[in-house]
């Protein structure tokens, strides 16, 4: 028997990886987190700054010969890193000692925020340092949030998390990134539709009449009981052969209201004939920044799913999600 036993927590420790920060960073960071509204925004933001830019050096040092860039999108306590072909996300957190990492649910679930690898940082100001304290392959963390409830944060055991980062590095150079994320589409806010302009009578490529859908060559079968007011248009989404069909009916109602708003009915029907949607399907609202708004999910014999009205002013972005398994399509609004 040891004397002395190592903790796990001691263990975890030394193969956590830490990286000195320079005073550049650091003043790097405090200017671009500055124009935040709130001090509780603008710390995270200046911790998440801190945290790509070391994870950013790190890889740069173990992983010279991939291109690495910083993506724009840095929110809640979450940025992103382009390493090659692969995606990171990395997670900022003040501290670990209750050996959990917080995940927003939106940077796992939405796939044009997903990543292949998620590394969890811990950012020591006063030090002076970061300390990289392990990673997760996106399919890995699937698998494990498949088990739990869904809220707008994860909470991920630090155990979870691969504490080798030699196997990042492995991950890299021999395993393709389709492997890891399959995910359909990837450019966020590439096309866009524009839902204003329905009210002047211009529609984009893709969204046919009701009449289109209806037609016996389509062979759908569209109920339209709550769709009786306002400009309809829908559009066939094609999640490929995982569904046993070609494709599904996205059904988008929309009607001026007060204040120069519009409002927003969100439907998805089964098509070719098919009576029921497959189970376990997704429709989900998405901010501009990528947090589920509102969720519903397909059961075993649902005719349609259609997510609760909204309004929202002329202007406003946001994302409709369907899901299924691994596969996923995002179609992007504005109003």
């Amino acid at each position: 028997m040891l004397d002395n036993p190592v903790k796990l927590t001691n263990f975890k420790l030394l193969l956590s990886e830490t990286v000195s920060m320079g005073e550049k960073s650091f003043e790097q960071a405090k200017l671009m987190s500055q124009h935040n509204r709130s001090e509780a925004e603008q710390w995270q933001k200046y911790l998440n700054y801190l945290a790509l830019f070391g994870v950013e050096g790190w890889l740069t040092q173990r992983i010279p010969e991939l291109p690495i860039n910083r993506e724009s999108i840095n929110f809640l306590n979450v940025s992103y890193l382009k390493l090659g072909n692969f995606r990171v996300c990395v997670i900022a957190t003040e501290n670990v000692l209750d050996e959990v990492i917080t995940i927003p649910q939106s940077s796992i679930k939405n796939p044009e925020l997903a990543a292949h690898f998620y590394i969890a940082v811990e950012v020591l100001e006063e030090a002076e340092e970061i300390i990289i304290r392990g990673f997760l392959r996106y399919d890995e963390l699937q698998n494990y949030c498949h088990q739990v409830n869904l809220l707008e944060y994860y909470q991920i055991p630090l155990e979870k998390f691969d504490l080798e980062l030699n196997h990042l590095i492995l991950y890299c150079h021999y395993v393709e990134p389709s492997a890891i994320l399959p995910v359909i589409k990837s450019n966020f806010w590439e096309k866009t539709t524009k839902l204003s302009q329905w009210v002047q009578g211009v529609f984009d490529e893709g969204w046919l009449t009701l009449e289109s859908f209806i037609s016996p060559e389509a062979n759908l079968a569209l109920s339209t009981r709550n769709v009786t007011t306002g400009i309809k248009r829908g559009k066939l989404i094609d999640l490929g052969m995982q569904l046993g069909r070609n494709n599904l009916a996205l059904l988008v109602n929309i009607t001026e209201e007060a204040e120069n708003k519009l409002g927003v009915l969100i439907q998805l029907h089964p098509t070719h004939g098919e009576r029921y949607l497959p189970a376990n399907l997704q429709l989900s609202l998405l901010s501009k920044s990528g947090k589920v708004l509102q969720e519903v999910e397909s059961r075993a014999q649902d005719n349609y799913i259609q997510l609760k009205h909204f309004k929202g002013e002329v202007g406003v972005y946001f994302s409709i999600s369907v899901k299924i398994l691994n596969l996923s399509i995002v179609e992007n609004f504005v109003l």
